[in-house]
């Protein structure tokens, strides 16, 4: 399975090979953070068949992949408000996609008029404070994406396996995540085992 996938995330997938020309990275795989290709594109369609028109939302960008594709898959005048909750950002300033990608402070985010607007947020960081307020801003019918929900597999191992530090400190809060969402009656949710775990919640109510 590991030579599948590496096979898959080096197929050229047309617009998706320009995001690897202009990121400042060397390979989508750096310390494991970087969205998995084949993940990204599934987004990217996702966003199509909901007919996306306007505003999505990315919670915590690391190298950028994973926005960037986003916004190749709006229309033109379609805008990605983001919130930066990394230090470093990597995109290369030189990519211009127009009026598609917007960036917005997290303050300004979580304002009154946002309520309801959202066709998509993809959450990659803090992903257990985040739901309730995300859950808000996306319009009924919008879905919300949670990156890492499988966290290595271990929220399906028992208590006593042998897990490396940084997968066991985070596999609580991963855990009660799946929980918290699964039994959220406002969303109906999807588990999907790509790349490390794609949880997306649709907005019912």
């Amino acid at each position: 399975m590991k030579e599948l996938r590496l096979i898959t995330a080096k197929h050229p997938w047309g617009n998706y090979m320009v995001i690897i020309g202009i990121l400042k990275i060397t390979s989508f795989d750096r310390n494991g953070l970087a969205a998995a290709a084949d993940e990204v594109q599934f987004l990217g369609m996702l966003l199509k068949m909901l007919n996306a028109k306007k505003n999505t939302m990315e919670i915590g960008v690391y190298t950028g992949y994973s926005l960037l594709a986003a916004a190749l898959a709006l229309p033109d005048d379609g805008k990605g408000p983001v919130v930066h909750d990394v230090r470093e950002n990597m995109m290369d300033s030189s990519f211009d996609q127009g009026s598609r990608l917007l960036v917005i402070c997290v303050s300004l985010a979580w304002q009154e008029k946002h309520k309801g607007s959202l066709d998509f947020v993809f959450v990659d960081a803090d992903k257990e404070n985040y739901h309730k307020r995300v859950r808000e801003l996306v319009r009924v019918g919008g879905v919300i994406g949670y990156d890492n929900t499988l966290w290595n597999g271990s929220v399906a191992a028992p208590p006593e396996a042998p897990l490396p530090d940084h997968v066991r400190r985070l596999r609580g809060p991963i855990l009660e995540l799946n929980k918290y969402v699964a039994a959220d009656p406002r969303v109906e949710i999807c588990q999907l085992s790509i790349a490390d775990g794609l949880t997306l919640c649709r907005r019912l109510s």
